[in-house]
């Protein structure tokens, strides 16, 4: 060997040497440079990939938190001055609550929402349940009917409102209608009377909220194990058995669900009461929603709007936490 092939063997040896191996390469090549990109990328970045949802959902919150949060803070605020047409930040504790519930129209209100609520919610639920059960049989035209009986949820009650003022009208709605037909003595004057007009809001509402109701039930009734179902008539029990002692304590939650819904909509309600009894007669047909805007917008009493608005959202907070604390505890319930 000579001088030149003796000096060429340590070169072609460390060169053997720094050749990666095609197992290593095949392996470990991919995870190092991942490791290598993401080692070189800014903490700003790596922010940014870890929090892609919050910045999506950011300007939501934003909006939320002024719009929603925000100004039922300032009607809070408000509540507790004396504000009259303009916004006045002067302290006066409890007094516009204690104005607010030395005020006649206010219990006249609240009295009416007891009886719109407790004939509305009921009402609604149960001919809800009774339509879902119905199209529970797999009738014929079953997609027809069910749209027949959801179509009302789908209008608002403006429209619902004024289309059942036109129907309870004495001079063209449904009294004329009867006593054209030879029932001379017929009456159905409840819209003008004022011991009557808030019955009137519930007719309405139970014909604009019942599909609704009959939507949910059904689609919990469809989510019932049919075996359960099978079982139950090998057994003997009847229809009205089954569906009583079985399946209606099985969609429990459901009824939870329609119950939170309906009642929400009854303490909110202001539209179909503007467009169907104005209110009237007087403010004998009058929701507390009604009575928040009518002294705020109408008497200049924003103070005391804004009092009786605080109670409103009082009303919605003791419907709305027990349900979320319930699906809360279902939920981790169910995780564990």
């Amino acid at each position: 060997m000579n001088a030149t092939d003796a000096s060429s063997v340590p070169i072609v040896k460390a060169l053997d040497r720094s050749k990666p191996r095609n197992h290593d390469a095949s392996v470990s090549g991919p995870n190092e440079a991942a490791r290598a990109v993401k080692s070189k990328s800014s903490p700003l970045l790596r922010w940014v990939a870890g929090s892609v949802s919050v910045l999506v959902l950011s300007p939501t919150l934003a909006v939320l938190s002024v719009a929603v949060y925000g100004f039922m803070l300032w009607s809070a605020v408000i509540s507790l001055t004396s504000s009259k047409l303009v916004p006045r930040y002067d302290f006066v504790g409890l007094d516009q609550y204690f104005t607010l519930w030395s005020n006649d129209r206010w219990h006249t209100a609240v009295a009416n929402l007891a009886i719109f609520g407790g004939l509305f919610v009921p009402l609604a639920m149960g001919l809800g349940l009774l339509l879902a059960i119905l199209l529970d049989q797999k009738i014929r035209a079953e997609g027809a009917i069910r749209t027949i009986f959801l179509y009302p949820m789908a209008i608002s009650f403006i429209v619902t409102g004024t289309a059942w003022k036109w129907i309870l009208n004495s001079g063209l709605g449904l009294e004329k209608l009867v006593r054209d037909w030879g029932f001379p003595s017929f009456s159905f004057d409840w819209i003008v009377n004022p011991d009557m007009a808030v019955y009137t809001l519930v007719i309405a509402g139970v014909w604009q909220s019942s599909g609704f109701a009959m939507a949910v039930f059904l689609a919990g009734l469809r989510g019932v194990d049919s075996e359960v179902i099978r079982a139950a008539k090998i057994d003997g029990a009847g229809a009205v058995l089954t569906y009583r002692a079985i399946v209606i304590p099985m969609i429990r939650p459901v009824f939870l669900t329609v119950f939170v819904v309906l009642m929400y909509q009854a303490v909110r309600s202001f539209d179909l009461v503007v467009a169907l009894t104005g209110g009237g007669p007087g403010f004998s047909s009058e929701l507390p929603a009604n009575f928040m805007y009518q002294f705020a917008f109408s008497r200049n009493r924003m103070g005391l709007a804004a009092s009786s608005s605080m109670m409103i959202l009082f009303t919605v907070a003791a419907i709305m936490v027990p349900y979320i604390y319930s699906e809360l505890r279902n939920d981790s319930r169910n995780s564990r």
